[in-house]
């Protein structure tokens, strides 16, 4: 087989499975590395078999990682206090997003709406998630939505879409740590991989970044002001 870094395999996040398989296996390190162990390129039937035989060991190892982001459940509440409604969407299939709920509810959250990649033409960063979602909750037009995510598929579907986009940075995938190895750097080492992730969200054009999701309620009261304003995304 060929062995890949945590960078590599992180670098696709936020994309459809099947997709984020694909993007890996266009790197030139990752390709060379396949053609030096198999002689060959890699095809279509290669990436079919890879996600098959990715997709039970995900639903194996989800459940170890089903904590919740702290502030995930008070965020939630505070934005549903303004009115707003809760769209959750995922690059998972639906067997595994349905797995990530169950894990959810039973520490406090629940979504309005919920989708996956497997349920729309295409996953981030085309805006058919979050299309989909706004026709389920029956919310529009584009500017009165706001997309929050972690990865840059998350803010270009965002964008795609026409809506804000808030980027998360410090517990997100830019930082990839658990929270645990997170911890564990100095002060300085947690700045500069936070700093490290605000910077790729903010190029990737998100109309704000936060640190945490504890901060959405505060920048969702901003966009209001901004609505009634007159402006939009």
């Amino acid at each position: 087989g060929v062995e890949v870094t945590i960078a590599q395999a992180r670098g696709p996040m936020g994309m459809g499975k099947r997709d984020h398989i694909q993007a890996m296996s266009q790197m030139a390190s990752v390709a060379a590395a396949w053609q030096a162990v198999h002689h060959r390129g890699i095809t279509e039937q290669d990436i079919d078999e890879m996600y098959n035989e990715f997709a039970p060991v995900l639903m194996d190892v989800l459940p170890t990682y089903g904590k919740l982001i702290p502030g995930t459940v008070e965020a939630v509440n505070a934005l549903r206090h303004m009115g707003c409604k809760i769209g959750g969407t995922t690059g998972y299939f639906e067997e595994a997003m349905a797995l990530c709920q169950q894990e959810a509810a039973k520490q406090g959250y629940t979504p309005d709406c919920s989708l996956a990649a497997t349920q729309v033409p295409a996953g981030r960063p085309a805006p058919w998630l979050i299309f989909e979602t706004m026709q389920r909750l029956n919310v529009f037009p584009p500017a009165v939505v706001v997309k929050v995510g972690d990865t840059v598929p998350d803010i270009e579907a965002g964008l795609n879409a026409g809506v804000w986009t808030i980027g998360v940075a410090r517990t997100g995938n830019g930082v990839g740590l658990s929270e645990r190895e997170f911890a564990q750097l100095s002060a300085s080492e947690q700045q500069t991989r936070v700093e490290h992730a605000r910077q790729a969200l903010a190029a990737a054009n998100a109309h704000f970044v936060a640190d945490g999701i504890d901060e959405v309620p505060d920048l969702m009261a901003q966009i209001n002001s901004k609505l009634a304003q007159g402006e939009r995304p």
